[in-house]
């Protein structure tokens, strides 16, 4: 069947490559994007430059708002999604419009977890971070002496702390993994990581919120194993997102965690693809980093046209905290019998970077400040090169040299 109509609904970073990745490769059809926003926006500067107002709305723009105008997409913003019909080829907008469709493409994203400690009024100061209503929200509260606490010392409650503490607010952050991050970067690392927020005058407690309790200026919370609790002026639960699913459960699609996609990005319906934090790979657990998310758009576009999918290659991320930029690409391991981990330069002085081996080959890594070397282990992972720890750990040898088989 010839496509020559595709609507894709989500106006984040998945839905925006889906629709750019279609026009590069040339789809000459009609192609429509559906944003809830009024131009579509990054969100990764959400918990960093547009939360510490550095950063304006129309700074962090994915694309500007004439690009799509110059690539004949039909942006509809400001407008929401109530239902997909598969069968008939259909988007409904909430405005009662009905948008025909060959292929249908869901980019919806997630929400934030948000867990009920307590009995708490609609006015509490207690927030998630995921939009930029979030943020702005957020942001009138982060003033000089205010108390913070962040619930969750991921990636994004850790960089929350570090530009609350930019702002001068009081931050306390907890959460119940001692070190928090270590799956993603080892735990030498996530332990030197954790503690920058007590280097840089905040407070970290590896405990849990039992409860939030509106108080008269504020909220107070019982953190587990204190015998008092605390107030404080705000609140940011950052434990995690769950998918976006309503529109594809509606519309009878398989979902599990995500709606469930192929290697292509097709659900359970041929006619309709899911890309982005919405989605999960079959038997796969779910991806929910920036270029996964860019990644699967261009999948989803080189499955509508036909065309071979772009390479597979180790998954990649990034965050930034106290000024300090952190990468990260495929897998890291604790030391054990078929994985070892390597060590150029000193963990706590950057730059530096942390590798895993099996055998000689390198499996995934770390680094702060040290950006080329998760560049360049990137490509070891891709190419399966074989390297000699030796030679990783030594600071003076070039990776590039390694990357071509020269030891």
């Amino acid at each position: 069947m010839t496509v020559t109509s595709v609507v894709v609904v989500g106006g984040g970073i998945a839905g925006v490559s889906t629709v750019a990745e279609l026009r590069k490769n040339g789809y000459a059809g009609e192609l429509t994007l559906v944003s809830a926003d009024a131009v579509p926006y990054d969100r990764p500067p959400l918990s960093k430059a547009y939360l510490a107002g550095e950063k304006p709305l129309d700074a962090i723009a994915l694309q500007r708002p004439d690009w799509y105008a110059d690539q004949q997409i039909s942006l509809i913003g400001d407008a929401v999604a109530v239902s997909v019909r598969p069968d008939a080829g259909e988007v409904e907008l909430a405005d009662g419009r009905v948008l025909p469709a060959d292929r249908i493409v869901l980019a919806t994203g997630g929400r934030a977890v948000r867990p009920t400690f307590g009995q708490l009024g609609r006015d509490a100061p207690v927030h998630v971070l995921r939009d930029v209503a979030d943020a702005d929200r957020l942001r009138t509260q982060l003033v000089p002496g205010a108390r913070l606490l962040i619930v969750g010392g991921g990636l994004i409650g850790a960089e929350v702390a570090s530009t609350a503490r930019g702002l001068g607010a009081e931050v306390v952050l907890v959460d119940p993994l001692d070190p928090p991050l270590a799956a993603a970067v080892g735990t030498e690392v996530a332990r030197w990581l954790h503690g920058l927020h007590a280097e840089h005058g905040g407070e970290a407690l590896t405990t849990t919120v039992e409860t939030l309790l509106e108080a008269r200026a504020g909220v107070a919370v019982q953190l587990k194993g204190e015998p008092d609790s605390r107030r404080f002026d705000v609140v940011l639960l950052a434990v995690g997102l769950v998918s976006e699913t309503g529109l594809a459960e509606a519309a009878g699609l398989e979902t599990s965690r995500g709606i469930l996609v192929d290697s292509g990005q097709v659900t359970s319906h041929p006619s309709v693809l899911a890309v982005g934090d919405c989605a999960r790979l079959r038997d796969h657990p779910r991806a929910e980093h920036w270029e996964a998310a860019q990644r699967d758009g261009a999948r989803a576009a080189a499955t509508i046209l036909g065309s071979a999918p772009p390479p597979a290659t180790a998954p990649w991320w990034w965050s930034d905290r106290y000024g300090l930029h952190v990468e990260g690409v495929g897998e890291m391991r604790s030391p054990d019998a078929e994985h070892q981990t390597v060590v150029r330069g000193v963990v706590g002085q950057p730059p530096f970077s942390v590798f895993t081996l099996r055998g000689e080959r390198v499996i995934g890594a770390v680094a702060v400040d040290d950006p080329n070397a998760v560049r360049a282990a990137r490509r070891m992972i891709d190419r399966g090169v074989d390297v000699r720890a030796s030679d990783l750990a030594d600071p003076a040898t070039d990776l590039r040299k390694l990357l071509r088989g020269t030891r």
